[in-house]
């Protein structure tokens, strides 16, 4: 948890100041209220870890109060004190949802040790809903599966990053398993046993995107009837990532910027910051440099953004990989439909490595899972595939013209563009560049010197 957030109210002053000095040398965060009026506009405007209150005062009691704060920030742990000791109010307290109740005089290693209580009670809240939403994720949670070159890649650059606190951009096309990629960064990483918080930047309408990102205050908009953290706050220590970032909205491009500088954010309709201590992972379909030069993407968010690139391959450019995930996804669907293991006979598995699959590994997911739903045999035959993967995909193919072609040049030129592309997709670092291409830095050199594109430069 981020520094707690603590109000004091209590009409007395002198004791206003004395929990505010205590508090404060304890090293919380600590505001104060007069009675209970002043405490619920604090409420409404800021989020607090505990509320302190002191039970009776003039007008509105504590247990008003009490009652208030359950019904705006039920989060909130509330700490009654009286000088009035009885049963009766002690009952009444605990009934309506107190944590404790302490008397005045009260020596403060008794309320220190109250105090730590309380928060640990909040802590221990927010963690249960955490592993709640785990364990709700865990039914969906997947892992990349393949031998490819590509893959095997893939995997040393994620154990590569996992235990950095640097940002990284997933790119790669629907359906390549960029969520997996950010699953396995933050589960290698060092904050695995702190949330990992998944938002789709596309899916959200834009008018809810920011409440759902940095939190609200009660009364900020129609049907804000309390407060509420928003993903930032609830990742806090953790991983938040951010599917389908060029789809953010540019008026939040600027908070999300703000946030990632800062480690701060507010919540909408609040005044106060709050600290957040979040590692940012996204992911995008979209080539988010050309949606800077297009001006529909911030420079410097992009920048921050994409310290780190991870680029995923498309299924069609691993097809090697395709027999290993239908052998998964055949005992993943025989095992949650009730069947008998399915396999793949010859000519339906042949029909799978022609096919290109523009959706991806999802794609193929989706397939099988059909696929296995709909078969009644062992072996899953050709009858069980979707009608137009039946047919097979017609690829463009380079016509040779009647007079012919100087193939070493054709070939000389496509290497010569595609040398080129890599270095430029690289920033002009050859190493990268080498990487990009599926070949060893002695070849990549070599290829260059060889069509004379070599100037020394950027080698590392």
């Amino acid at each position: 948890m981020s520094q707690p957030r603590i109000l004091v109210v209590d009409d007395e002053r002198s004791m206003q100041e004395f929990l505010e000095i205590f508090l404060r040398r304890e090293g919380f965060e600590v505001s104060t209220a007069g009675d209970v009026e002043a405490a619920l506009v604090a409420i409404d405007s800021d989020d607090y870890d505990l509320v302190i209150t002191d039970i009776q005062m003039p007008g509105r009691t504590g247990l008003d109060l009490l009652r208030e704060v359950r019904d705006r920030s039920p989060e909130t742990v509330v700490l009654m004190i009286t000088a009035y000791a009885s049963a009766d109010t002690a009952i009444a307290a605990m009934k309506e949802g107190a944590y404790d109740y302490i008397t005045k005089p009260f020596k403060v290693e008794e309320i220190r040790l109250v105090i730590e209580k309380a928060l640990e009670k909040k802590l221990l809240s927010r963690e249960n809903r955490r592993l709640r939403s785990e364990l709700r994720s865990q039914q969906r949670h997947k892992t990349i599966i393949g031998g490819s070159t590509a893959i095997q890649r893939i995997f040393e650059l994620v154990a590569q990053v996992a235990d950095t606190r640097t940002n990284v951009l997933i790119a790669g096309e629907s359906g390549t398993g960029k969520e997996l990629v950010a699953r396995d960064i933050h589960t290698q990483s060092e904050r695995r046993d702190k949330p990992f918080v998944a938002v789709n930047c596309g899916a959200i309408p834009e008018n809810l995107l920011e409440s759902e990102l940095f939190g609200y205050v009660k009364g900020a908009f129609t049907g804000a009837v309390q407060n509420k953290e928003g993903l930032f706050e609830f990742a806090d220590g953790g991983t938040l990532f951010l599917d389908e970032i060029g789809e953010l909205p540019q008026s939040l491009q600027v908070k999300l910027l703000r946030a990632i500088q800062e480690k701060t954010i507010r919540r909408v309709g609040g005044t106060a910051d709050l600290r957040v201590d979040v590692r940012i992972l996204s992911a995008t379909n979209r080539n988010l440099a050309e949606e800077v030069g297009a001006n529909r993407f911030r420079e410097d968010l992009y920048y921050r953004l994409n310290v780190i690139q991870i680029s995923m391959p498309p299924l069609r450019d691993r097809r090697g990989d395709i027999p290993v995930l239908v052998g998964h996804f055949l005992q993943k669907f025989s095992d949650e439909l009730g069947r008998p293991l399915r396999s793949m006979s010859d000519g339906v598995m042949a029909k799978l490595m022609e096919y290109d699959f523009p959706g991806n590994v999802r794609e193929l997911e989706n397939l099988v899972e059909r696929a296995v739903a709909l078969s009644r045999d062992e072996c899953i035959g050709v009858d069980a595939l979707p009608p137009g993967l039946c047919e097979r995909q017609q690829r463009d193919t380079p016509q040779i013209p009647s007079d012919g072609i100087d193939l070493d040049q054709v070939l000389a030129d496509y290497e010569r563009a595609l040398l080129t592309q890599g270095l430029e997709q690289a920033g002009g670092v050859k190493k990268r560049a080498a990487n990009l291409l599926g070949v060893t830095f002695r070849s990549f050199r070599y290829r260059l010197e060889k069509l004379g594109l070599d100037d020394d430069s950027n080698e590392s």
